[in-house]
């Protein structure tokens, strides 16, 4: 249940491995937070626009005996991106370029800072050689059989291991550069985890490996191309996929404890739409927000994690998204930007609180934000009308569902939401040195926290999911089976891998590979045969006698 690229790679697998399966997503169209907005003759991803770890896409589209080339127009982009760093008050940013050329970028960092370009080549080469040990050894496991990661080569890696998971980020980074902005360069992509370099493991210096070392791609038409392709491999393998299907329970019957499954409580028969009609299945695959699916969806009985344990959880951040159409060209932003205040510290501060679960009372809205702004017309002219560009803005936001709840002109009002966006657009347009850029807007649409709570039943309206903390990542995230419930398995951010594009991706292969009993830490062989599900289903893996998986 749930149409977002998890849940829809996770039906395509189910299918191709020869379950019946039914995919009910409540909205009018599949995709879930991997959006498309038509506005106004312009045309905007709503949600994640870098498109990253190309090798994890292309594995799952060769799952099926596929090549990716054939579904998306990747084209990779030089700058990958262009950095605006806070100057004076009231004056343009200073601007450092991340090219397409790893060779380039180290000169580059080397006129900002003597020395930092030949110590940013080897800390990108010790965060490349950081990814593959997690793409061979970690990604692709269940944790089912923890000891099946433990091979030579991660043991012989354990005491850089031990250090890249007992540090943050942030200290790791202090270590390599002394400028203040190149420490920025190297430490934003916590963000995409959904918290700060403050509190991410220093093991996620990995992502430097993507920008500076494997570079960007984005695919024209949009990211929105990405879930059409899924979607035809999803009907092509023969899931049935109904949209505008609200589900409002998971229903569960009583089942005995046992030796395989000494918490159980019950065993999924099914999910109820907000219809009445209830839809029978074996296995359940939930790609609802995982706090939606414990806390919404299951009886408290059948909780793994009810409400009061989250509050030892943190949700990480949320956003305000302003997608707006600008009348006029813009070359001063590239198709990826990034604007970074001077006081990080205090932003994140301001975003996440002081502790791991702070309380929404604790967060504030940032005067001055850090924002990611994506001009995809930079690339894919085709999204706006002639003469006019597309904007994204993606600015992050306290995890706090009453922000854009109420009517009026409150705090929490759609108004004060307008108002926000209305400043950082006025952000954007002084630091990139682009006059009257809000008077340039002809169309805009603006998206806050109470948005996602209400799409998409988000834990406490956050953008991504639960952040990448150490107590959050790895065997420590939440795994993909409930321990009560064991034939409710879950897919999506909220669970392993992680957030993400190509986490999701990976979830919804460790969902097969949980009803096939594979307990390795290698991907799944390409192509999978048709019917692969079959034996293990015989073998008694599955829990229940029909072979068909229903997921919201």
């Amino acid at each position: 249940m749930g149409g977002g690229i998890a849940g829809l790679a996770a039906a395509a697998l189910l299918a191709r491995g020869g379950a019946s399966v039914t995919l009910v997503e409540r909205h009018e169209h599949v995709g879930g937070r991997v959006g498309t907005l038509e506005l106004d003759g312009f045309r905007f991803d709503t949600g994640p626009s870098w498109y990253f770890m190309p090798e994890v896409f292309e594995h799952f589209f060769a799952l099926f005996g596929e090549r990716i080339e054939d579904h998306l127009d990747l084209e990779r982009l030089d700058p990958a991106y262009r950095v605006f760093f806070e100057s004076a008050p009231g004056g343009p940013a200073q601007t450092l370029e991340v090219g397409a050329d790893p060779e380039e970028n180290w000169a580059r960092f080397d006129a900002w800072e003597p020395g930092a370009g030949e110590r940013m080549r080897a800390y990108a080469a010790e965060s490349s050689e950081a990814y593959r040990t997690a793409l061979d050894h970690f990604l692709y496991t269940t944790f089912a059989r923890s000891d099946r990661a433990l091979s030579a080569d991660v043991l012989r890696r354990t005491p850089t291991l031990a250090r890249l998971l007992s540090e943050h980020l942030a200290t790791r980074v202090e270590r390599t550069v002394q400028d203040p902005r190149l420490r920025q360069v190297l430490g934003y992509h916590a963000v995409f985890l959904g918290s700060s370099p403050y509190r991410v493991p220093a093991l996620y210096s990995l992502m430097s490996h993507l920008d500076l070392v494997d570079g960007v791609r984005f695919p024209r038409g949009g990211m929105y191309t990405l879930i059409e392709a899924i979607e035809r491999l999803a009907r092509a393998q023969g899931v049935e996929i109904r949209t505008g299907a609200d589900v409002v329970a998971i229903e569960v019957d009583p089942a005995p404890r046992s030796a395989r499954s000494p918490r159980r409580t019950g065993l999924a028969r099914g999910v109820r739409l907000a219809t009445g009609e209830v839809l029978a299945a074996d296995v359940v695959v939930s790609g609802a927000d995982l706090h939606h699916t414990e806390t919404a969806l299951l009886a408290p009985e059948h909780s793994a994690r009810p409400e009061r344990s989250w509050d030892r959880s943190g949700p990480g951040i949320s956003a305000l998204l302003v997608m707006a159409g600008v009348r006029g060209e813009l070359p001063e932003l590239a198709h990826h930007s990034l604007f970074f205040t001077r006081d990080w510290p205090g932003n994140f501060d301001d975003l996440l609180g002081s502790g791991p679960a702070s309380p929404v009372g604790s967060l504030h809205v940032p005067e001055v934000g850090s924002i990611y702004v994506s001009r995809t017309t930079a690339t894919d002219p085709a999204a706006a009308p002639p003469g006019h560009e597309n904007l994204f803005l993606l600015v992050p936001f306290p995890a706090d569902p009453t922000l854009g709840s109420a009517d009026g002109s409150g705090p929490d009002s759609r108004a004060a939401l307008e108002a926000h966006a209305d400043r950082y657009l006025d952000q954007v347009g002084q630091w990139a040195g682009i006059p009257g850029l809000r008077e340039r807007v002809v169309t805009r649409r603006v998206v806050g926290p109470a948005d996602f709570a209400n799409d998409f039943s988000a834990w406490r309206g956050g953008a991504l999911g639960m952040e990448h903390t150490l107590r959050q990542s790895a065997m420590f995230r939440p795994g993909n089976v409930s321990p009560r419930v064991p034939n409710l398995l879950y897919v999506g951010g909220g669970t392993i891998p992680g957030v993400g594009l190509p986490m999701c991706l990976i979830s919804a292969e460790l969902v097969a590979k949980r009803l096939l009993g594979e307990t390795s830490a290698s991907p799944l062989p390409a192509p999978l045969r048709p019917g692969f599900l079959a034996a293990a289903r015989a073998r008694g893996l599955w829990p229940g006698a029909a072979t068909r998986a229903a997921r919201r």
